[in-house]
């Protein structure tokens, strides 16, 4: 079974989508095996955006993300990282699809609702980034 990353962000958090977006990722037959509330500081979301360190928008997306609380996921399935992807959409939520959780909640590209990891590399370098392994479950 493949695992992967998702936070949903502070957009999503004050709009309160969290259920909803975690109840499509459910209705998928993907199982949350963690999850925790947490307000990321600056240093934590350095670390999780380092891929983007060199990009233009770096210092405006880790100001977003460290911003306010938001809900750290882990799923659980087969191709967990490739149907959560699919279910997102894309990064930009004016070019992703009616039905996906960005075409349908997303604001801008910075303030897209949702993250999900990219790889099954990437998210199990994400995941403990997060959470230590007797914060998830297998049931």
């Amino acid at each position: 079974m493949e695992r992967s990353l998702v936070l949903i962000k502070p957009d999503a958090m004050q709009r309160g989508l969290a259920g909803t977006i975690i109840s499509r990722l459910e209705n998928l037959g993907l199982k949350l095996v963690a999850m925790k509330l947490l307000h990321p500081d600056k240093a934590l979301a350095q670390r999780h955006y380092a891929i983007h360190k060199d990009k233009p928008f770096y210092d405006s997306l880790v100001n977003y993300i460290s911003s306010a609380p938001l809900i750290v996921c882990v799923f659980e399935g087969k191709g967990a990282v490739e149907a959560i992807r699919k279910a997102m959409g894309a990064t930009d939520p004016a070019k992703a699809e009616a039905g996906t959780i960005r075409g349908d909640f997303g604001l801008d590209i910075e303030r897209n609702t949702i993250h999900g990891s990219d790889s099954a590399a990437t998210a199990e370098e994400e995941i403990k980034l997060f959470f230590s392994p007797d914060e998830m479950f297998s049931y």
